[in-house]
C-alpha cells in the first residue's frame, strides 16, 4: 500500500489530543466583533473539541495522527 497523504489545509487547522479527540480554534472571531454580543466573544476563546461526527470526517483528513 501506498502511503497516505494529509490534507495541507487540516493539518494547519486541527490538533489531535492524547485521548484521542479533535481540537479546533473558536469560530466567528475573525471579523464583524461589534455586531457580536459580549458573552459570545468571551465564549468564543481559546480552543474547543469537535464533535464526534465531525471528528470522524476531519480523522479521514489527517490518516497519521
Amino acid at each position: 500500500m501506498p502511503k497516505l497523504k494529509t490534507k495541507s489545509g487540516a493539518k494547519k487547522r486541527f490538533k489531535v489530543t492524547a485521548t484521542g479527540r479533535v481540537k479546533v480554534a473558536q469560530a466567528g472571531k475573525r471579523h464583524g466583533m461589534i455586531k457580536r454580543t459580549n458573552k459570545f466573544i468571551r465564549n468564543a476563546r481559546g480552543t474547543t473539541v469537535l464533535s464526534a461526527p465531525d471528528e470522524k470526517i476531519v480523522k479521514q483528513f489527517i490518516p497519521y495522527m
